[in-house]
């Protein structure tokens, strides 16, 4: 196997830009794969390329070629081809889709291609004809990328960091991945990703503000994702901008500060590009979904230094559940500037307005959900959450030299929702009676987020430093005013009888509650290389956090004047260790802790302390076939202490005390096997207890996390000239018994999916059309998505859907 790409090295001679641009060369390069066929060296083949980005075009061209390409990217940025439409030779292609970029091309070590800058005529005439075998590795924004596989990632370090050389578990979900399941909802693309489960929150089935239990540990359905790094309030996130989700696995308050133990979901969002890109997309399946997709990014100006993205999308969609429906629309347009090589802008903003039933799910009956039919629910035709938000995203950064470099911005979010919700108030009878209660109000809520870092490349006696210093500001208001009532007992074996709405709605409003959540952190990390093998990194983090919180069963007014506000400080250190053992192996180790939600006051006026975690990990990461198939295999020991637990003297108060343990296994793997197949799989063992509490649930297992879960998904392109451009796939998803409360007092059975999808794909003159189907749960297997025992939800039984999408 080849070396991944050299080390960095803070040169010292002239010869620095020859060995950087090498360094980007090797860095985009992929080892020889054997060809489908063998052929001679001057051997014709019929190729169908049309015209774009000279990125896509050469990798198209390597793809159906099987060669070997190798191209340093800013050497191809911005350039066009008119693309390749016949029969040639590998020569003969690769000379006519460089013609007028004033590229070419040489083989290299006998058995690679790289492409570098025409210094005469010659150059593109007289290289010898040479047949190689491989595959050309992508632009990662390039939106035909076919990978499964990312090499880098950002959420864990903040700088774009590769995997090989983290200290800590990150998965990536790509779009490839997310483009080939059709994911549309967050928990689409997560169930590729091992130790994560869903709980359900408000939305069911539609894909509302749905939690996470990351680790055993929930994340909480109102800071369970992050968008590009910074926390967002809710999660009604559209999939229309998403490029793809990294998860960070175990505490994450070494750089983001008050979060849950469990880990952190960080959606990144797509960029716009220097090239000309447009798509639309028409979706459409069970359960009458629809759902729109349409993209056009480029860029504005001749030089291209300024470039623009506007991505939209329309979801119409109905349930299996009764009365559940989805409405949304989603518009996010963006600009990146770059008025020097040095400094670049970024402005992009999103509205989202989202209308969906609350499917509240079912309720438990004595250890298990109800046996009702799995289509019945307590919502009533014509009720509806409504809910929207603006939020606007701007960050610049410069580079003062090629090692030091400043960043900066600031996220606002305004949101507001009308809810109107009925549920099940408890659990049911064994005669299936069961209290309907009805939920009626609004809450508005609004975020600000500024944060600045400054990183840095240096090195002091022979040691090789990737510095971090920044800090952040962040504030989340959320006003509450509803009520709350109970409606009727109805039967849950039996149709829902109607109800008067007008009259649950009339005031007065039971619940009135303001809330907020502030917090001024700073923070540094250095990644420090020694011999070129060993990687240490060490960060603290400091945060001065507040918490304040009202409530009223009058009005806001009386909520305003009882509202209390609780300082909390707090360190978080982090230290990880990894040495790269190998070109295809690591090893690595980690400490870090973190910084938990509030607790609260005690009875006495005094703070509670806030809860914490305290996390070990080892673990082995391996790289094969030049970084194409990577994988990832964890040992974790992760600890949560200060969780409130009923006080052994006074029952009705509470005292910090409590404990969670969660240790495990955990294998995550994506990549290529071979040219042709693409994989993403992943196992979990998630052994979980409750060690110290006072409630007598002690030695019971946490809920919602199973002890062994995993998947496998997989993709077959067919290589074969009479089936080029089709491509089948399937995965299948398990879990083991859940339990769906602390005290284990219900729980789920083990259950596995089975998903499939197949797609052709040809071009129409300039455009690239894919036609695609994907059956998810073929065989309609039921499960619950748990939540507390008047409220789990059914999976969706077979849901078939297909799309078509044209690009060019």
């Amino acid at each position: 196997m080849s070396k991944r790409k050299p080390k960095h090295h803070i040169d010292k001679t002239s010869s620095s830009v020859q060995q950087t641009i090498t360094g980007l060369v090797l860095a985009t390069s992929l080892v020889a794969m054997p060809a489908l066929a063998a052929e001679p060296a001057g051997a014709e083949r019929s190729y169908h390329i049309s015209s774009g980005t000279l990125s896509h075009a050469l990798s198209q061209f390597a793809g159906n070629a099987g060669i070997m390409l190798s191209a340093d990217a800013r050497l191809t940025d911005g350039k066009t081809s008119q693309g390749l439409e016949g029969e040639f030779t590998v020569e003969q292609g690769l000379q006519k889709l460089l013609v007028g970029t004033g590229l070419t091309y040489t083989f290299t070590a006998g058995d690679a291609v790289a492409i570098k800058v025409a210094e005469s005529s010659a150059d593109v005439s007289t290289l010898p004809a040479v047949r190689v075998e491989g595959k050309a590795v992508y632009n990662e924004a390039d939106p035909y990328n076919p990978d499964y596989n990312r090499r880098n990632a950002s959420t864990a370090t903040k700088i774009d960091t590769a995997l090989m050389e983290t200290p800590m578990s990150v998965q990536v979900i790509p779009q490839a991945v997310i483009r080939d399941q059709q994911a549309f909802r967050l928990q689409d693309a997560l169930k590729n990703v091992s130790g994560v489960q869903q709980k359900s929150s408000n939305g069911g089935t539609t894909g509302g503000a749905d939690a996470y239990v990351v680790r055993g540990f929930e994340l909480g359905f109102r800071s369970n994702y992050y968008r590009n790094g910074i926390r967002m309030q809710k999660s009604s996130a559209d999939f229309a901008n998403l490029d793809r989700v990294e998860v960070v696995k175990g505490p994450a308050s070494g750089l983001y500060g008050r979060i849950e133990a469990g880990g952190l979901i960080n959606l990144v969002t797509k960029k716009p590009l220097a090239d000309p890109y447009y798509s639309i997309e028409q979706r459409f399946g069970s359960y009458d979904y629809y759902r729109t997709e349409a993209t056009a990014t480029g860029p504005v100006t001749d030089d291209k230094s300024l470039a623009y993205r506007l991505d939209m999308s329309y979801l119409d969609s109905n349930s299996f559940r009764d009365n559940v429906f989805n409405d949304r629309i989603f518009f996010a347009p963006s600009l990146s500037w770059k008025p020097t090589d040095r400094t670049e802008l970024n402005l992009s903003v999103e509205y989202l307005d989202d209308e969906k039933t609350y499917d509240s799910g079912l309720p438990v009956t004595g250890n298990r959900v109800a046996p009702a039919l799995i289509s019945r629910t307590f919502a009533q035709q014509g009720l509806a959450d409504k809910d929207s938000y603006w939020l606007v995203d701007f960050n610049w950064s410069h580079s003062f030299n090629d090692n030091w470099k400043i960043r900066n911005g600031m996220v606002i979010v305004e949101g507001d929702a009308n809810l109107q919700e009925t549920y099940a108030d408890g659990k049911a009878a064994v005669n299936g009676d069961t209290p309907r209660g009805a939920w009626f109000g609004g809450l508005g809520y609004d975020t600000q987020t500024v944060y600045l870092d400054l990183t840095g490349k240096f090195n002091t006696f022979g040691i090789d430093h990737n510095m971090l210093i920044g800090g952040d500001y962040y504030h989340q208001r959320t006003r509450d005013q509803a009520t709350a009532r109970a409606l009727d007992t109805v039967n849950i074996f039996q149709s829902m009888p109607l109800f008067d709405v007008q009259a649950a709605m009339q005031p007065p409003f039971g619940y009135s509650a303001i809330e907020d959540n502030e917090w001024f952190g700073v923070y540094g990390q250095d990644e420090i290389t020694l011999w070129d093998k060993l990687h240490v990194m060490g960060g603290l983090r400091y945060d001065i956090s507040t918490y304040g919180y009202g409530y009223s069963d009058q009005n806001l007014a009386l909520a305003s004047a009882a509202y209390d506000d609780i300082e909390e400080n707090n360190l978080s250190p982090r230290v990880g260790i990894l040495y790269e053992a190998s070109d295809w192996l690591s090893l690595y180790g980690h400490y870090v802790e973190s910084f938990g939600a509030n607790n609260g006051r005690q009875a006495s006026g005094k703070p509670f302390a806030p809860q914490t975690s305290a996390e070990f990990e080892g673990g082995i990461k391996t790289s094969f076939f030049d970084g194409k198939l990577t994988s990832t295999l964890a040992y974790y020991h992760l600890t949560k202490q200060n969780v409130l637990t009923p006080d052994p003297v006074t029952p009705n108060l509470s005292v910090a005390i409590g404990e969670a343990r969660s240790q495990g296994l955990e294998w995550d793997v994506s990549g290529q096997l071979t040219n042709a197949l693409s994989m993403i799989g992943t196992y979990a063992y998630t052994d979980t207890e409750i060690t110290k509490d006072n409630s007598g649930v002690q030695g019971n297992r946490l809920p919602y996390a199973p002890l062994h879960s995993g998947s496998l998904w997989m993709k077959y392109d067919f290589q074969q000239d009479f089936l080029k451009g089709f491509s089948v796939g399937a995965g299948i998803y398990a879990a083991g018994l859940r339990y769906g409360d602390r005290d284990n007092s219900f729980y789920d059975d083990a259950y596995a999916r089975l998903d499939l999808m197949a797609a052709y794909r040809m071009n129409i003159g300039k455009t690239r059309l894919t036609a695609q189907v994907n059956i998810n749960n073929v065989s309609s297997t039921q499960y619950y998505i748990q939540r507390a025992t008047w409220s789990n939800n059914p999976a969706e039984p077979l849901m078939a859907f297909g799309s078509i999408r044209l690009e060019y």
